[in-house]
């Protein structure tokens, strides 16, 4: 991008920002890809690969939570080593100012934590737990890995092109041959602590999200098409309010037509603002919003 865009898309963006002084923000897969971390779709927002799976078919199907793990246990190494971008850290540096009333994100990588935001609602859970369907016990993702390793090595030797969320694109892999552990306090089902397609948002999540929305002023969107209503709930409800939001992605959103101000550019780029010298230093008390 030549550099008179991205000064004039910080501007606009900027002076977005500077107007509003009690911002709920709501991050997507672009956030992360500077990460490393593939996102799901185009810039049409289609999607990029197949859908991934859907919550019923790892319920009900053996193969399915199969493949899943499979994949899983080859991802895993490039999404747990994965650290915070510029565009996270410029948001981190914006919640230092007192401006974000919430940070709600449609990711399941804790990167926005990790850059060291403190008031974060992870809309579609945390990729680094699991959690048993049976007791509903929680352990790290990172035990689950030693066992899966233990009981799959010739998987553990694998190695494939990094998928969205810790996946990985393993191609003519005879799954039936992987081995799934089940808890070892009740024997229930395993399953990733975040929110599969096909399942809800906990309502709480979402009654958080809304409670921190209200008493928003605008709204800012960085890395999301809003294809799934799970993110594009709020945007509407910003839109209803009478209430201003922005967008920072580099292909349409579902939201186009409510926007006040669309950026079409790489996250970080958009945001680098925020890590300036002279914002950064000239920092007032944080300013949160509890809900």
């Amino acid at each position: 991008m030549e550099l008179d865009a991205i000064l004039m898309m910080n501007s606009a963006l900027s002076e977005f920002v500077d107007r509003h002084g009690k911002l709920f923000v709501l991050t997507g897969a672009g956030c992360s890809t500077g990460s490393g971390i593939p996102d799901y779709r185009d810039a049409d927002g289609e999607w990029k690969r197949g859908r991934p799976v859907m919550l019923q078919d790892f319920l009900t199907h053996e193969h399915a939570r199969q493949r899943y793990w499979a994949r899983s246990l080859v991802g895993w190494r490039r999404i747990s080593a994965a650290q915070p971008n510029a565009a996270h850290r410029s948001l981190a540096s914006l919640e230092l100012t007192g401006r974000i009333v919430q940070l709600v994100t449609q990711n399941v990588d804790g990167l926005h934590q990790a850059a060291g935001n403190r008031h974060v609602i992870d809309l579609h859970g945390r990729v680094d737990i699991v959690r048993c369907l049976g007791c509903e016990r929680r352990l790290p993702r990172a035990a689950l890995q030693a066992e899966l390793t233990r009981r799959n090595p010739a998987f553990a030797d694998l190695d494939a092109l990094q998928a969205p969320d810790g996946d990985a694109t393993l191609e003519g892999v005879a799954f039936a041959a992987f081995d799934v552990p089940d808890c070892d306090a009740c024997g229930g089902l395993l399953k990733p602590d975040v929110v599969f397609f096909g399942e809800s948002v906990p309502a709480e999540r979402v009654r958080r999200a809304m409670s921190a929305l209200e008493a928003a002023d605008a709204m800012l969107i960085v890395g999301s098409s809003l294809m799934v209503f799970s993110g594009y709930r709020f945007a509407r409800a910003m839109a209803q309010a009478g209430k201003p939001i922005a967008a920072v992605n580099l292909g349409r959103t579902r939201a186009d037509d409510l926007l006040a101000l669309k950026v079409t550019a790489p996250c970080a780029e958009a945001l680098s603002f925020l890590l300036s010298e002279d914002r950064v230093t000239a920092t007032p008390a944080p300013r949160y919003c509890e809900s």
